[in-house]
Formats: structure tokens, sequence, C-alpha cells
């Protein structure tokens, strides 16, 4: 078990409130008043996810676009942002990218705080939005029958970090300013049994929801859609490397999603692994953890 694994567990008997979903959600849900509030917060830090030297302007973005992917897992409508901001030695390219993002969203920042440190930065947001669904969708819903589908390609972030990284020509979009699908979590929040983005990892991420939901996903690795840059021999790799923030989900059986989805598996009575690719039990790392 990893750090992060074995924290959140602690952390569990600290989070009681029906809000906190167990912690075993990326979001909060609290009633309140006549309105649903979804509540995330998610954090970067330069090296782990960003490169020493990166235009500040992507990773004004993609800290709101990570943050607004949480919402779109529950199909809600982003009401605004809390920036936590550690202070560089210059932050105009920062504040550029943050407009552009919050535009392009149109999502309004609302408040934050902000810190002088020494060593490499850390970045957070938080971001609250409203469910645009009675039942607003959960990692712990899928059901054995269920269908698993994924809302586009795994593989893109990787890609683009490598062309980022190694300085080629090839289009590195896809790492350093992704898309939260919020049209996609609105139009998927009512039918769902169960939907998360993936952020960590195709397979990493499939293993925590059909951990919560207490079933074994069953996934058939042709039907799973990868760029069509990507090597055949990548595509291992490309379901365990994660920022894609493709939206994830169940749907019962005979229900086909009213968006463009890819029907990549089904959902089986639990057993001892909780992912299954091609009908053969996974090894080695599944994605991304903070050990």
């Amino acid at each position: 078990m990893s750090k992060e694994s074995t924290l959140i567990a602690a952390l569990r008997a600290l989070a009681p409130h029906p809000a906190a979903r167990g912690l075993q959600d990326d979001c909060a849900v609290l009633d309140f008043g006549g309105e649903t509030l979804v509540l995330t917060h998610d954090m970067m830090v330069e090296g782990v996810h960003w490169l020493a030297g990166q235009d500040m302007a992507d990773v004004a973005w993609k800290l709101v676009a990570t943050n607004l992917s949480d919402l779109a897992a529950k199909g809600a409508d982003p009401i605004g942002v809390l920036l936590g901001f550690t202070l560089g030695d210059d932050d105009t390219r920062f504040l550029t990218g943050l407009n552009e993002a919050l535009t392009a969203f149109n999502v309004p920042l609302l408040g934050g705080d902000t810190v002088s440190a020494n060593g490499p930065r850390t970045l957070g947001l938080t971001a609250l939005g409203r469910a645009t669904s009675r039942s607003v969708p959960d990692r712990r819903g899928a059901s054995p029958g269920d269908t698993l589908w994924l809302t586009g390609p795994v593989g893109a972030a990787m890609l683009g970090f490598e062309a980022l990284r190694d300085r080629t020509s090839a289009d590195s979009t896809a790492f350093r300013r992704p898309t939260p699908r919020l049209p996609e979590g609105r139009a998927l929040a009512p039918l769902v049994t169960a939907m998360m983005d993936v952020s960590d990892g195709l397979l990493i991420d499939a293993t925590r929801m059909a951990q919560a939901s207490n079933v074994t996903f069953a996934i058939t690795s042709a039907s799973v859609p990868f760029p069509p840059s990507l090597p055949p021999e990548r595509q291992d790799d490309a379901m365990r490397w994660g920022d894609d923030y493709e939206l994830l989900f169940t749907l019962p059986s005979g229900i086909e999603p009213p968006i463009s989805a890819h029907c990549i598996g089904t959902a089986n009575a639990p057993t001892a692994s909780p992912v299954i690719v091609d009908g053969a039990v996974l090894h080695g790392s599944l994605g991304y953890t903070h050990d």
C-alpha cells in the first residue's frame, strides 16, 4: 500500500460526514438549502506535475482544468474557484494562463491565499460546483452486468509529455492544456451507475472504481481508444500513464450513452482482482501514485 493510500485510509476515521462519501470519491457532495454543492481540491507540484521551466500559462490552465474535471465526473456546473499560490519571481505568465482558463470554462476566481517558500513550487485550487442531477454520480454505484465506458482516448497526455520533455515538434497540447469533459458529465449524470475521471491512469482508476463498487471490471484492450499516433506496442503504457481526464463510467446493460463514448468492458461479480484485461490479472504498477 502506498503512503497516499495509507494516509487516506487513516483519514476516513476523521471524515464521517455523509458529504465526504467515505473519502472514496474525488469530490465532497453537500446538500445546502435547495442546492447540492460539489467541492473538490487538487494540488500540483513543480517537477512532479509540470516540468521545470515549463510555461506557467500552461500550468495555470492545467491547474484549473484538472479540478474542473473532478466536477465533470459529478455532472456539476462550476460556480467558482479558490487559488492557493506559491509566489514566483515573475508570475505574469501564470496570470495570463489563469485568465485564459477562467474565460474558456466560464468560471470566476472567488479568492484564495498566497505564500512565499523555498524549493519546488506547490499550487492548489479548490473548485466549487452545483449538481445538475438529483442523483450525483459516485464511484460506488456499479453493479454486475453494467457496461464500462470511456469518453475518449488514453495516451495522448503521455505522448504530449514526452514531446515537451524531449523538445520535439510533436503535439503536446493534451498534456499541457487538457479539456475537462463538463458537457459530457452533465449529459451522463442522470444515467450512469458510477463515474470518475481518468487522472492517474485508466487501469488504476478503473481499479479504484471497481473496489468502491465491489465489482470486477473486465476490460477488452481492443475496445480501448488510443490516439492514432500511439504505436501499438505502447498501448499498455498508455493505459497506465494518466493525465488524460476522460470520463470513465458505467451504465445498466442495454442503455446507450447520450454522448460519443467507447464501451471498453463490463462489470462482473467481484473476484480477487478488481480489474482484468483480456481475461488476465494485471501485474506491476497500474498507474500514478504518491509513494
